[in-house]
Formats: structure tokens, sequence, C-alpha cells
């Protein structure tokens, strides 16, 4: 719940360094906002890069520089030059690097909760909580609208989106055209997060499914691999509109939690061999 609090900021909450910077985080409860340093020579394949274990930066940063140059670069070879005085928007999946001798200074609000925190490394399994989400009908809704219109909604949506995976912590993995690909370390958060999607999203009037499954992957340069992804996917296209839909894997690790889910009976997967129970959300706890 939102609440009249500030923060100083010359007094953080944790300060992570990294060579050639650091980046000062405030947290402000479900928001977390961070100020960023990064000095001259500072290059993220060079300074974070190894930390984060990614071969580009995979954190959606929204933001006001206040001082220096940073250089962006996407994957597809698109630049641009974040200087002083200027709000910024950066996806995931690019390289940065400081221009000039002078250090580049930035207020960012959106990617700073997990940014420069060690993350599994490319190749090696781990147990993660996989969230999938899809628009419910979204081809009939870009019909009904059109183009122009349906762009709008769609940004919107995953503005709002984001904001949830901020709030609970997930982690952006990337898009799968009309819905969202995020991993947790907390299978409940990543539970909690698929309701408060699911009711952002029926707020605009495009009602989704989720679909949620622990289990272990691997993280590679594109994406996730791993059957537990292809399983994620596959509840989540089981799931109904407005229905978040987990695994009883997943429902066994969130006992105790609050959150209360009734059985929506065994399912056959498609590619998936046996069946498998699958739970709906009908209460969430207080988190």
């Amino acid at each position: 719940m939102a609440r009249l609090q500030r923060k100083p900021l010359d007094q953080p909450d944790e300060v992570r360094p990294y060579e050639l910077g650091q980046s000062e985080i405030y947290d402000l409860d479900e928001m977390v906002i961070g100020r960023m340093t990064m000095n001259p020579g500072w290059e993220w394949s060079h300074d974070v890069g190894p930390i984060a274990g990614t071969e580009r930066c995979e954190y959606h940063h929204l933001g006001v520089a206040l001082s220096g140059v940073l250089r962006v670069e996407m994957a597809n070879g698109e630049k641009v030059d974040v200087g002083p005085q200027e709000a910024f928007e950066i996806p995931p999946g690019h390289l940065a690097w400081v221009v000039g001798d002078e250090p580049w200074v930035a207020i960012d609000f959106r990617g700073a909760r997990s940014y420069a925190r060690p993350v599994s490394a490319i190749g090696d399994r781990v147990l993660e909580t996989i969230l999938f989400t899809d628009i419910v009908d979204s081809t009939g809704t870009l019909h009904r609208v059109g183009d122009a219109a349906w762009r709008d909604l769609l940004a919107q949506h995953n503005e709002m989106m984001r904001e949830q995976l901020d709030r609970f912590r997930g982690r952006d993995v990337g898009s799968t055209g009309d819905g969202i690909l995020a991993v947790f370390d907390g299978a409940a958060r990543a539970v909690e997060c698929g309701v408060a999607m699911s009711r952002a999203a029926a707020s605009m009037g495009l009602p989704i499914r989720v679909g949620v499954h622990t289990g272990e992957v691997e993280h590679v340069p594109d994406g996730l691999r791993g059957l537990a992804v292809h399983l994620a996917n596959r509840i989540m296209s089981a799931a109904a509109a407005g229905e978040v839909l987990v695994s009883g894997t997943t429902a066994d690790l969130v006992a105790g939690s609050g959150i209360t889910f009734e059985s929506r009976g065994r399912h056959e997967l498609k590619g998936i061999p046996g069946e498998r129970e699958l739970f709906a959300v009908v209460a969430r706890g207080s988190s």
C-alpha cells in the first residue's frame, strides 16, 4: 500500500559497488529507486556484465540523467547517447558505455531493484519459478480498435506488466509477442505477481491468462532453456481469461503463504509426457 515517505539521497538503503561505478538503492516499499554513477571508462560488458552473468543488460531502465553521457546500443545496432537533463527509457537487451571524461549519473525508477546483483551464469541450471502471460483474443482486439489504438494499448499493457514485475522482484526475460516471460527466485512472489498482473490487465480491458511453474532452467544468451520453460508455457495456454494457473510443484512450494488454490483437474499438456494436475488461484495473501 502506498504511503507518504521520503529518503535522503545521502542515506541509501544499499550500495552496490562495481568496477568504475556504483548503484545506490533507495527502498520505498513497493518501489525501488536507484542512483547510478558510472565513471569515465565504465562499460557494461566489462564492469557489470560479469556480475550479471549475461551478454547484454537484461534490465529495463527508465529515468533521468543528471550528468555525463552514456551511449546505449541495442542488439539491432540502434544507438543513442543519453546526456544531462534528459529523460530516458532503455529496453532490455542493450550494451552501454560512458562517453567522455565526466561520470554519468542518473536516477533509475525501473531497473534498480536487481541491477548489478549476481545471477546464475550462462549455462548453469538453476531452480527458478517461471511465469508466462498472454493477452486473450489479442487478434480480435486488434481488429476491433485498429492498428494505432492497439499499439497504444499494448504499450500501456506492457508498462503495467513490468511495473508489477518490479514490485514483486521478477526478472523480465523477454516478450512473447502479446505477453511476457519472467523468472522469480520465490514461488509465492511469482504467484502474487501473476494475480496482480491479471487485475491490472483487466482494469484496462485486456484480460490475460497466466501460467506459473517451478523447475530447473538454463540461462542462455537469448533467454531460458529447459523442460520447465515449456511446462510453464503449456500451463499458461490451459488457463482461462483472467485465470492464474499453476503447477502442482508451485502450489506445494507456496503452502502456508496465504494463497489459496482450487484444482482444475488433470491435463495432458502438448509435448509433455503424462498428465499434470493444475491449480487456479482463488484467493491471495496479503503481501
